[in-house]
């Protein structure tokens, strides 16, 4: 029963590096115009939401169970991010230094 408390714990913790590694992430795709501006604002709050059901996993777990259900729209931006990827590119800017 230690190790599958533990294991909780453990995922709990994993979910805070899965959301703060998708702050820099939403800020590059945000300031970089190579991607649709909205993929970064979608991926930032993807990251809010994941630190949200850590921390309400930690302090109130009987809610953790609504924040999952509120915040499952959020959990998309990452699979709309590769898709965007995948299917259109990255589109490059039009002044290009290498057309001359």
């Amino acid at each position: 029963m230690l190790f599958l408390l533990l294991r909780d714990h453990q995922t709990t913790a994993r979910r805070y590096f899965w959301g703060a590694w998708l702050f820099p992430l939403g800020m590059l795709v945000y300031r970089s115009r190579f991607l649709p501006r909205f993929l970064g604002v979608w991926l930032v709050i993807n990251g809010v939401t994941y630190v949200a059901l850590s921390l309400t996993g930690v302090l109130v777990p009987q809610y953790q169970d609504k924040v999952f259900t509120f915040g499952q729209p959020a959990f998309f931006a990452e699979i709309a991010f590769m898709l965007w990827l995948v299917i259109k590119g990255a589109k490059l800017p039009e002044s290009s230094h290498l057309s001359s």
